[in-house]
């Protein structure tokens, strides 16, 4: 009983319900090694009393963070104060526009205040009104509107995040974070399609071996001008752990604060054309053609770490041109933006190439960032660090680029930035934020229907109790900078903001349990950075989601993500959904990146590849069985709306009669798999494989598994056929690879 009350104190679950009628025990064991990732000492019965008591005896005037959303009440943390209590707001830091300080005083009669009711009015906005980014002008928007007054006394600060005082009468005393935010994220129009693709297996005639910023903001501008897409979505271009062999996937990067200058397109580098070296210049530039010549026509793997060999040679050349007047301005201003931040994340770039990328395994003085030690070396690695930052800046600029084209181009949106879920535990961000992270524990999923044993994902989570503590600045900082040049941002595993499955070091999966976080101030800070960035926000929520999420997330407009194939009435026949039935706030797509081509789902060629790879846990002829069947339900239900006119058996039509029904549904968004643009059926990671399956090194390809350049992509005749059902009305006059008049 003990352990379970101090458990609960602290957001750990000791038990947990992955169907509605099943309820399952955690090992005490993981519960004690959570509660020690905490900080918590529950090692025996003694610790649970001496620990429950420290933690019982703790009153709070306030919770570490207070959340004001504008327009609605304040939170019961303000208007519960005991009466005579006098409530102060000082100004935010810089993150937050400067404006006087507030103050008001709890009336006695606290008990007898009224709290205001919150309704919904439609109203019909004229397009002179200036609206959200992105909403559609003269549509109707919801807004929500209060009834009641604010306490006598209290203006709201202005959005942002500022210092909260509260003085009792008692004379105690409590200070909080305060996070003042819209209601709402910014909105996308009501509909919009775009395309979702892997960065780095979208290569041009031009990539060095790899797809880069360069091609993204060519394929950008030809899709919203030829095709009139709006948006863009990519994987994460987060900084990956260096190394041979460096971990491929985009899903476990060093750090999630600063994009990787592998994706730089050298030639655009403005000190490209300066270097005074050009015989080196061009021996690097064959060297790579002969890598990209090497994927796309003699069946080589995508070699991020060859690729990064030569461009790293390069760019340490075109960081040797002096920058002008301008230029220099332009840096100075990036590095002040970013500061200790940005000065962690190159140091660590700087010490791994001379000590290994796994900071644990540094001499011992390095492994602190803040230790004389790691100062000594910072001074003597100056040179190395000021590339690095370089380098950073040099990929802001080109992802600042990125999104430029695709507003150039007509995008509503613009470039969607993908958001991981976590960091690699040897990466840039544990080593300059160890106190947020909560060591020997990994991210993970319960088991469930798809994964009898759970999964691990080899990821630190974040302490709650260190985010909270902080004013959840770690967050903040993270998400401004993704944020900086995105139309919009998806987050992957978007459930994370609310509770995370934690894996003990050493423990299968099935030995987790769900920490749970202040879903309240998680969501808040991601309102108030995406209201400044005018971006919307689409979060990944496939899987097991804990009731109440989805609700909470449409609440503050981030929109879900539906994948066709999993859309069914669960509540009812279990049937596929008809399109009427979908939700409007979402990112509706046939497929990911982590499920297979829609061809392949069509032909059940997934299924056979996973039976090759021995992943298969019942017969094949049973798993093609019931995947046919399943397909077989979807097909049937094309035909009876009459979006398959060319009949069952042809492939293409069939891709494109999904794609009309993704159309058809009330989805915001409609993203479109660039792969299925072409008739891939390798899908690019195959969760479950390792080394069996060549994970996020395939480039897009052929349905006989050749490779496509980007100007074959957007010459296609399949491609164009597809998005013949997609496009509007207005770019629908063009032939295949040309722009409309």
């Amino acid at each position: 009983m003990g352990l379970s009350r101090l458990a609960a104190l602290h957001g750990v679950a000791t038990s947990y319900s992955p169907s509605p009628d099943v309820t399952v025990s955690v090992p005490d064991d993981t519960v004690i090694a959570v509660l020690a990732a905490l900080g918590v000492d529950a090692g025996t019965p003694e610790d649970v009393r001496r620990s429950l008591v420290a933690a019982e005896s703790r009153s709070r005037l306030l919770p570490p963070t207070v959340v004001v959303w504008a327009g609605e009440p304040l939170p019961p943390a303000l208007t519960a104060l005991p009466p005579g209590s006098t409530v102060t707001v000082e100004p935010g830091p810089a993150d937050a526009p400067p404006a006087p300080g507030t103050s008001w005083k709890v009336p006695e009669a606290a008990s007898s205040w009224k709290v205001p009711e919150t309704r919904e009015a439609v109203t019909q906005t004229p397009e002179s009104v200036t609206r959200t980014p992105g909403a559609v002008p003269g549509a109707p928007e919801v807004v929500t509107e209060t009834a009641g007054p604010r306490p006598a006394g209290w203006t709201d600060p202005p959005y942002g995040v500022h210092r909260l005082h509260v003085r009792a009468p008692d004379h105690h005393e409590a200070t909080a974070t305060l996070v003042v935010a819209p209601a709402r994220v910014p909105q996308p129009p009501e509909r919009t399609h775009g395309f979702l693709v892997q960065l780095y297996s979208l290569l041009s005639a031009r990539s060095w071996g790899m797809g880069d910023l360069g091609d993204l903001a060519d394929l950008a501008a030809w899709a919203g001008r030829t095709l009139g897409s709006g948006f863009i979505q990519v994987n994460p271009l987060h900084a990956a752990v260096p190394g041979r062999p460096t971990d491929p996937s985009p899903y476990r990067p060093s750090s999630r604060r600063f994009p990787d200058p592998v994706h730089l397109h050298v030639e655009s580098v403005p000190e490209y054309g300066h270097v005074h070296d050009r015989a080196t210049l061009d021996d690097l530039r064959q060297d790579a053609a002969a890598l990209s010549e090497a994927v796309l026509n003699k069946g080589a793997l995508i070699d991020r770490d060859a690729v990064w060999q030569l461009k790293r040679q390069a760019l340490e050349l075109i960081a040797q041109v002096p920058l002008t007047p301008g230029r220099r301005a332009a840096y100075c201003d990036f590095l002040a933006e970013q500061g200790q931040a940005l000065e962690d994340h190159a140091l660590w770039c700087a010490l791994a190439e001379v000590h290994g990328p796994d900071w644990h395994s540094w001499p011992e003085p390095l492994r602190d960032p803040r230790s004389p030690g790691t100062a000594r070396a910072r001074s003597e690695l100056l040179d190395r660090v000021d590339l690095h930052c370089r380098l950073a800046w040099l990929t802001a600029t080109q992802l600042a680029d990125a999104q430029r084209a695709a507003e150039d181009a007509g995008m509503e949106v613009g470039i969607v930035h993908d958001l991981a879920v976590g960091v690699h535990p040897a990466g840039a961000d544990t080593w300059a934020q160890q106190d947020a992270f909560a060591h020997g524990m990994s991210v993970g999923a319960p088991p469930d229907a798809f994964n009898a044993r759970g999964q691990d994902w080899g990821l630190p989570p974040w302490r709650p109790d260190a985010l909270a503590a902080t004013g959840y600045a770690a967050f903040r900082g993270l998400l401004r900078g993704l944020l900086a040049h995105a139309g919009a941002l998806r987050i992957d595993h978007v459930m994370g903001l609310f509770r995370l499955w934690w894996v003990p070091e050493g423990r299968p999966p099935t030995d987790g349990t769900y920490v749970t976080y202040d879903a309240e101030a998680m969501l808040a800070v991601l309102v108030l950075e995406a209201h400044r960035a005018g971006s919307a926000v689409v979060g990944e929520d496939l899987g097991t989601v804990e009731p109440g999420v989805r609700e909470a997330l449409a609440r503050r407009g981030v929109l879900g993500t539906s994948v066709l194939w999993f859309e069914r009435d669960w509540d009812g026949d279990g049937r596929p959904l008809a399109p009427e039935k979908w939700r409007r706030d979402c990112l509706a797509t046939a497929t990911t990146h982590d499920l297979p081509s829609t061809a392949a789902r069509l032909t059940g060629d997934h299924v056979t590849l996973r039976h090759r790879l021995g992943l298969l846990t019942r017969p094949l002829e049973e798993e093609l069985t019931e995947d046919v069947t399943g397909t077989a339900e979807w097909l049937a239900l094309l035909a009876r709306l009459r979006m398959l006119p060319e009949g069952d058996g042809n492939e293409e039509a069939a891709v494109r009669a999904v794609h009309r029904f993704l159309r058809a549904t009330p989805a915001r968004m409609t993203g479109v798999w660039l792969p299925d643009t072409v008739g891939d059926r390798r899908p690019q990671n195959l969760p479950g494989t390792w080394d069996q399956y060549p994970n996020w090194r395939l480039p897009i390809a052929d349905p006989e598994g050749h490779p496509v350049t980007l100007e074959e992509i957007a010459a296609s005749p399949r491609l164009h056929g597809l998005m013949e059902v997609l496009r509007p009305a207005k770019a629908r006059t063009a032939p295949p690879g040309e722009r409309p008049a």
